[in-house]
C-alpha cells in the first residue's frame, strides 16, 4: 500500500512536555537516533568478513578497510534507516510512536531530506572504493529505496522485503569487502557461496524483527511473515532460514578441507538451538531474546568461515 501523507500522523502527545513547542529543526541527537548507529554493525561485520576472506594483507590495506567500514555502516546502512523511517512513519505512529518522525521531533520533511542527503553522500564516498565498490553501493542503495518506498515497497511482502535487506546487509557487503581487497577482481566461488548462504540466514534474522510490529503491520497492510504465517509459523520459518545455511556452510568447509572451521561453525549453530526452542514455544515474547543472544553466535560463525577462506586462499597461493 502507498504511504499516506505526513499529515495523517500527528506528533505523539507523549513526545513533548506541557506547553513545549514543536521544533523547527531536529537536534543532532534526533538525527543520530534516525540514523540508528546500533544497526550499522551487521553490514560492517559482513564487509570485514569479506576483507578477511580475501586473504590479502590487512595491514597493507588498512585504508581500504576503513573506507569500506565507513561506507557500509555510517553511510549506506544509515541512509537505509532514514529512508525506512520516512516511508514507515504511518506504521511507526502505531507501533513505535516515540520514534523521531511520528513523535514530531523530526518535523516536516526533514526525515526525507536527510534520507536523500545521506544517499547522495554514500554514492559520493563509494567513488573512493573503485568500480566494484561503487556498483555494490549503488545496488545496496537501490534495494534500500525499493524496500521502503512506494510504488515498489518490497517490505509490504515479508518474503521479498527480508530478502532485499538480507542480500544488502550480508551478501553484498561481504562480496564488496573481498572484491575491493582483490583490486576489483572476481571474489571467487568460495566467497560467493558463503555470502549467499549467510544472506539466506539473514532472511531469518530479519523475520525476528517483525514480531514486535505485528499489530501495526496488520492494520497498515504490511504482509510480514508473522502476519502471513502467524507467529508460530513465522517462528518456524525464521529458525529454518537461520539454521539450514549454517549446516550448509559447515558441510562446505568440511569439503574444502577446513575441519576445524567446520566444527566451530557447527558448534556455534548448535548453541543457537536452545534459544530457538524456547522461541518456538513463545514466538512474540522470545523473538528479541534470540536476536540478542542467538544472532551473535550466527555472526561469529560468519567470521570463523571467513578465516577459513583466508587459510584456504593462502594455502592455494603458496602451492
Amino acid at each position: 500500500m502507498d504511504t499516506p501523507p505526513l499529515a495523517h500522523n500527528p506528533p505523539h502527545p507523549a513526545a513533548r512536555g506541557p506547553g513545549e513547542r514543536a521544533p523547527h529543526r531536529p537536534t543532532l541527537r534526533t538525527v543520530a537516533e534516525l540514523l540508528k548507529p546500533i544497526t550499522w554493525f551487521p553490514p560492517m561485520w559482513a564487509f570485514a568478513c569479506g576483507v578477511v576472506a580475501s586473504g590479502q594483507d590487512l595491514g597493507a590495506n588498512a585504508g581500504l578497510l576503513l573506507l569500506g567500514l565507513v561506507l557500509t555502516g555510517p553511510l549506506v546502512c544509515a541512509s537505509s534507516q532514514a529512508v525506512n523511517d520516512w516511508f514507515d512513519r504511518h506504521v511507526d505512529a502505531i507501533n513505535e510512536p516515540l520514534r523521531p518522525i511520528p513523535s514530531g521531533r523530526m518535523p516536516g520533511r526533514w526525515g526525507l531530506g536527510i534520507a536523500i542527503a545521506w544517499t547522495l553522500l554514500s554514492l559520493l564516498w563509494a567513488t573512493l572504493m573503485g568500480p566494484w565498490g561503487f556498483a555494490a553501493c549503488a545496488l545496496a542503495i537501490a534495494l534500500s529505496w525499493a524496500y521502503s518506498a512506494p510504488p515498489v515497497r518490497l517490505k509490504n511482502n515479508g518474503w521479498w522485503g527480508n530478502a532485499a535487506c538480507a542480500l544488502s546487509y550480508e551478501g553484498l557487503a561481504w562480496l564488496t569487502g573481498t572484491a575491493v581487497m582483490l583490486g576489483g577482481a572476481w571474489p571467487g566461488v568460495h566467497s560467493l557461496a558463503l555470502a549467499l548462504l549467510y544472506s539466506l540466514g539473514a532472511h531469518g534474522i530479519m523475520t525476528l524483527n517483525d514480531f514486535k510490529a505485528i499489530e501495526g503491520d496488520r492494520r497498515m497492510g504490511v504482509a510480514s511473515l508473522p502476519v502471513q504465517l502467524g507467529a508460530p509459523g513465522a517462528a518456524r520459518m525464521a529458525c529454518l532460514f537461520m539454521l539450514v545455511p549454517q549446516v550448509a556452510v559447515t558441510l562446505l568447509l568440511a569439503h574444502w578441507q577446513l575441519p576445524l572451521h567446520a566444527l566451530a561453525v557447527c558448534v556455534l549453530a548448535a548453541l543457537q538451538w536452545p534459544l530457538m526452542s524456547r522461541f518456538l514455544r513463545q514466538p512474540v515474547e522470545r523473538a528479541l531474546h534470540v536476536s540478542a543472544f542467538g544472532v551473535p553466535l550466527f555472526v561469529a560463525g560468519m567470521m570463523v568461515s571467513a578465516w577459513g577462506l583466508r587459510q584456504l586462499s593462502q594455502t592455494v597461493g603458496a602451492a
